[in-house]
């Protein structure tokens, strides 16, 4: 009889209250603004925030007087992007209102402009942003083909933004994290072991000891935990889940004003959630032409469409670029043994039918619109909308019939 093996595995999500998630948001909201007036922006936006401040800086070139004016609103994009996060009372400690905002930005370094732009340089198609190495990932364990840990953290802490801001538990305040241990057998997940959920909150449910009181732990577990289990996985709900719901007591001050936050810095909460591997490159404030965001875009959506088009069940993909060299230098497909067809043949078909230039990217995924703010928080991947391109599981078919299944 074989025997079993059983693991346990642990993803995080943070809310868009978080800090780092507020400093994220603000990046892609400059971003934001900047494509849309200009689709061919290059920018770089680093926000830091903490007590009272907000610092923009990082490189930005902008190629007419719209997008000029944009970068004058600044502050503004700032304080809009603070308040719709629900950082709008002053007893929270962090309003957007009251809080400085710095600007430092500054033109991107012809240098590397040289490099990039297509025409320019050596060479004459636009090349990569920058060198580097980024993996996509998919597997079968949720509709979503994502990671079921990971995949059920941001639904949690996406349900606790949701009854923050229509009313349901009126005493959650924005910063909050989620994180999710499932119990796997033979590499399949087989059961939800524990929960863990730290809200902010008011002092409307803080009991006589100065902690969190019970009943409002229940609440977080009848109106955040178990409407997402029971939605996405309802045969998993069961008596035996441990819960630790706000495990320190209370969590009163956060946001900004308890720890400050910065763009860049939750980067597997934005991926995978420590399955698989990751390259090191942030997303948030980048443009599409830097390759750390868009190859990453990529890589998911080529590792999402060999998934979905039944060639394995798991599958890690690595595109690796030279900064200024428009094909990329190598690309892996890791099928983690699971593949019903050799992965060297899957590589090599997927190098035929999936566009890999940036420029080519750019195009297929349709990223020079304005969209990433709404990636920037609860995940880049498994998420549903119009603006997630690389979502879409279009080229199944295309795999198949290349590889003649």
């Amino acid at each position: 009889m074989a025997k079993v093996k059983k693991h346990l595995f642990t993803s995080e999500s943070v809310t868009k209250g978080h800090p780092d998630k507020v400093a994220d948001m603000i990046s892609d909201g400059v971003l934001d603004a900047l494509l849309s007036k200009d689709p061919k922006a290059r920018v770089a936006c680093e926000t830091l925030v903490t007590t009272g401040l907000v610092v923009i800086a990082g490189e930005v070139t902008v190629h007419n007087k719209e997008a000029e004016k944009e970068l004058l609103r600044v502050d503004d994009i700032a304080r809009d992007t603070i308040k719709a996060i629900g950082y709008d009372h002053p007893h929270i400690g962090f309003h957007y209102r009251n809080c400085a905002v710095l600007r430092a930005l500054h033109g991107q370094s012809a240098d590397i402009s040289q490099g990039v732009t297509a025409g320019k340089g050596q060479h004459k198609e636009q090349g990569a942003g920058d060198q580097g190495l980024m993996f996509g990932f998919a597997c079968n364990e949720t509709k979503a083909l994502m990671p079921l840990p990971i995949y059920l953290a941001h639904r949690m802490t996406e349900k606790l933004s949701e009854v923050r801001e229509d009313g349901t538990l009126g005493w959650v305040l924005p910063d909050g994290k989620s994180q999710v241990t499932v119990e796997y057998e033979n590499e399949i997940p087989k059961r939800i072991h524990t929960v863990v959920i730290s809200t902010q909150h008011t002092e409307d449910v803080v009991g006589k000891n100065g902690d969190m009181t019970n009943a409002a732990r229940k609440q977080i577990i009848e109106k955040v935990i178990k409407p997402v289990i029971m939605a996405e996985c309802p045969k998993m709900w069961n008596n035996r889940i441990k819960f630790h719901i706000n495990p320190t007591g209370r969590f009163i001050v956060g946001g900004p004003h308890g720890d400050a936050g910065l763009t860049g810095r939750k980067i597997i909460v934005d991926t995978y959630g420590g399955r698989g591997s990751h390259g090191g490159g942030a997303f948030s404030g980048k443009d599409p032409s830097k390759v750390d965001r868009s190859a990453s875009y990529m890589a998911r959506y080529i590792a999402k469409n060999i998934v979905a088009a039944k060639l394995a069940t798991a599958c890690e993909v690595q595109l690796a670029y030279a900064i200024g060299v428009a094909e990329p230098v190598s690309v892996l497909v890791d099928c983690e043994n699971t593949e019903v067809i050799e992965e060297s043949k899957i590589a090599a078909a997927v190098q035929k039918i999936f566009p890999l230039t940036p420029q080519g990217i750019i195009k297929h995924l349709d990223l020079l619109k304005p969209k990433y703010q709404d990636t920037a928080h609860d995940g880049h991947f498994g998420r549903k909308g119009r603006g997630f391109t690389w979502e879409k599981t279009d080229m199944a078919k295309k795999l198949r019939a290349e590889l003649k299944m």
